[in-house]
């Protein structure tokens, strides 16, 4: 069992109180090689003892697992990380040693020295070394992975002056100035194999069946692309804590609560208070509920409307929006009011002093008035179902003040696309990532990077910037914290975006069948944690 107490005997605990308080940012790219549909050289399943046990999940396809290829949102990242190690992990209460089994940091917080374990192998038998390890952060520099929660941006040449192998199980990174959230980014990093990937130049397209070899505590053994099938079984020479879960397998289910019922998965998640009262007071069942890290926000193009710039008319909305009857009428109770200094009430660092911006049609109206402005209308990008509601819904709220908003729906991924490119005026996205670090106030709103999760065209706001400067580079726990309560408070004065709701629910599963899940410190599903699989 791997236990904070290791931070105490290497003389780090100030360190630990930082990590406690850092999110996961999460590494991600592209990638290509074998059949997309369970390629027939992927490994042989093994003969499974009958007393083995199996997890059976809701299924889909989000790609291809290896860090290139899954589709950049959770259930792909995850499935993912089943393969894939990292120096350091996430658990229930912040980061824990993982691949680094100790580490050190100088005096000036700008060299770190990793200390690697040894005897872990890929899953081709290979050893593990620190030459993966330097040749994994120097190829994401040139070939950016998928998942955009990774500090990504950590690891180029302008914040890491130097990766190098000091001995086979030894890494030294320099950093170019401190900064506090190095080390949970550079940790959080999956480790690829070098005898592989050096051969990859187009990791795209590289789909090969060692495209998902990798040294964590499972094998991938089949995919479907056109089913969103996964088979996952535990991999022999794992070098950590043993696989309590031998096989995970991912299956498509037409209705997750009615295959739960019937037996077919062994997990819901996200379950609607409607139907809670299906499994409650019967001891078969156990019911938990999920922290609110998984929210809907409402994001401005200020490049595409130039009136978005206009702080008066961003107020206005926030105002005009009744964000306890989205909770109500959308999530049917299951969500937490979204806070306009954007960290949910549950962050580590929230700030609840922050203007509430109480719904008030009145105050709307006022503030719409000073922009001399008449028929205001704009187009509301948003995904399918549950969105499309959300859509209608903001449309009635919105039109009490004269604001006609026009719905335009389109598919998950097109949607995302569309963000990237910054074709929307207003656009809906949900999403997890909520309850990492509060760095990401300053990707979204400070930052230069765009893409659906990071990034507000247009928008700049000098404290703002100024802020998510100095919170960055501020080591000292108690002096960042300061920065960030400021932050919020800006931001929520300035309005560059509205929090919608940030979703609860539940999650159900049978203990008698398996009883070992857990929820990551900053993170909204059981079955996301790699922990969740492994004794404890």
């Amino acid at each position: 069992m791997i236990s904070r107490s290791y931070f105490k005997q290497k003389g780090l605990l100030s360190l630990l109180l930082i990590l406690l308080m850092l999110p996961l940012i999460a590494i991600g790219g592209c990638g290509g090689g074998a059949p997309a549909s369970g390629p027939d050289a992927l490994p042989a399943a093994k003969e499974i003892p009958r007393e083995a046990l199996t997890i059976s999940l809701e299924g889909g396809d989000w790609g291809y697992p290896s860090p290139f290829t899954h589709y950049p949102r959770g259930p792909g990242i995850f499935k993912m990380q089943l393969i894939f190690d990292s120096l350091l992990e996430r658990a229930e209460d912040g980061y824990i040693p993982w691949l680094a089994e100790s580490w050190e940091v100088s005096e000036d917080g700008k060299t770190y020295l990793f200390n690697l374990r040894q005897g872990v192998k890929w899953h081709d038998g290979k050893d593990l070394t620190a030459d993966d390890v330097v040749f994994s952060v120097n190829y994401y520099r040139e070939h950016p992975p998928v998942s955009i929660f990774f500090g990504g941006i950590l690891l180029d040449e302008k914040h890491v002056l130097e990766v190098s192998a000091v001995s086979r199980y030894q890494v030294r990174f320099v950093t170019a100035a401190p900064n506090a959230t190095f080390l949970p980014a550079v940790g959080s990093a999956r480790i690829i194999p070098r005898h592989i990937w050096e051969r990859v130049d187009n990791p795209r397209e590289f789909l090969a069946p060692e495209a998902v070899i990798g040294s964590g505590p499972y094998r991938l053994i089949d995919y479907s692309k056109e089913h969103g099938k996964y088979r996952f079984e535990d991999f022999d020479a794992f070098w950590g804590p043993r696989q309590r879960v031998d096989v995970i397998e991912f299956v498509p289910v037409s209705d997750p609560v009615l295959a739960f019922e019937k037996g077919e998965i062994d997990l819901i998640e996200d379950l609607s208070p409607d139907l809670l009262h299906r499994f409650q007071n019967n001891p078969e069942f156990s019911i938990r509920e999920n922290p609110g890290f998984w929210g809907f926000r409402l994001r401005f193009n200020f490049e595409r409307n130039k009136l978005f710039q206009n702080k008066a008319l961003r107020q206005a909305m926030a105002y005009a929006i009744n964000r306890q009857e989205l909770v109500e009428k959308i999530a049917r109770g299951a969500a937490i009011q979204g806070n306009p200094g954007i960290l949910p009430p549950q962050h580590v660092w929230y700030n609840p002093a922050v203007p509430k911006y109480e719904h008030n049609i009145e105050r709307a109206k006022d503030l719409l008035e000073q922009l001399k402005q008449a028929n205001l209308s704009f187009t509301l990008l948003v995904g399918q179902d549950r969105e499309v509601r959300i859509g209608e819904l903001l449309k009635e709220q919105l039109a009490e003040t004269g604001i006609q908003l026009n719905v335009e729906s389109v598919d998950m991924k097109s949607r995302d696309a569309r963000i990237r490119e910054g074709q929307y005026e207003l656009a809906l996205v949900g999403h997890g990532g909520w309850g990492g670090d509060a760095d990401y106030l300053r990707t979204r709103f400070a930052g230069e990077k765009r893409d659906w999760f990071s990034g507000t065209p247009g928008y700049n706001n000098p404290l703002v910037n100024e802020l998510g400067r100095r919170q960055f580079a501020e080591v000292v726990e108690n002096k960042r914290r300061e920065l960030i309560f400021e932050l919020q408070q800006e931001l929520a004065q300035d309005v560059p975006e509205i929090p919608l709701y940030y979703t609860t629910g539940y999650s159900v599963y049978r203990p008698g069948k398996y009883d070992g899940w857990i929820y990551m410190f900053d993170h909204h599903f059981l079955s996301h944690s790699k922990l969740s699989f492994l004794e404890r």
